[in-house]
């Protein structure tokens, strides 16, 4: 279980805190939704979660044990939005081995399984996949570094509506296996999948029903 208690963030250069007594609870092979608009935390909430950047105060929790930022990278693993774009590989195969040139056959050939990539040669260039394999490719980056928590930011963001398919329901098979948290600044074909949902606006985290957020997509879309 992960568990945030009263996690406040506040700059000094900010005239108000960015977080503001976060409470969060998420249980493993459970998948958690947070919705805010741009500028309410939720970036900066994923950053704390895995561990780049520091709390102001309360208490960040697995299994009853606090957890430091260090011991926050090895928990978790976070996917940014755009991942894309900070891919350095020249191959899959060293994208996957960057910072892990140790990294053995079985492991690689486990996180591409699970992201459903491992019929693409470990010679493809992951500037020639498409939108949606690319997003499967960051996945399988974090999966490689064995990470109990994945926090994923916007993991939609710029594909069209197959693709967006397609991610949706690999993060459901994800789940099976592992927790994730995804932060998103509108419900989507997400909320579908979403086992906790929360809210973030100016700070205040608040859980809502999946349903009244579907309700709400379905009216928008109306």
């Amino acid at each position: 279980m992960l568990y945030l208690k009263d996690l406040t963030y506040h700059p000094a250069a900010t005239p108000v805190p960015i977080l503001k007594s976060v409470r969060l609870e998420l249980a493993p092979q459970q998948l958690g939704l947070i919705v805010g608009p741009s500028g309410s935390g939720k970036s900066t909430l994923l950053e704390i979660l895995a561990g780049l950047a520091k709390k102001t105060s309360g208490g960040l929790f697995w299994r009853e044990q606090e957890l430091t930022p260090d011991q926050l990278q090895q928990l978790a693993g976070l996917v940014f939005q755009f991942p894309e774009r900070h891919f350095c590989g020249h191959t899959i195969l060293e994208e996957l081995r960057l910072g892990h040139p140790e990294l053995g056959k079985e492991r690689i050939d486990r996180a591409l399984e699970a992201v459903k990539l491992d019929h693409i040669s470990l010679n493809t260039s992951p500037r020639s996949l498409s939108g949606g394999q690319q997003r499967r490719l960051a996945l399988a980056v974090q999966l490689i570094r064995q990470p109990v928590v994945l926090l994923l930011d916007e993991p939609t963001a710029g594909l069209d509506w197959s693709m967006r398919r397609q991610l949706i329901s690999l993060l459901g098979e994800l789940k099976k296996e592992w927790s994730l948290l995804i932060v998103s600044h509108e419900p989507g074909e997400v909320v579908g999948i979403a086992d906790r949902c929360w809210t973030l606006d100016h700070g205040v985290l608040t859980e809502v029903n999946p349903e009244s957020l579907i309700e709400k997509e379905t009216i928008a879309q109306g």
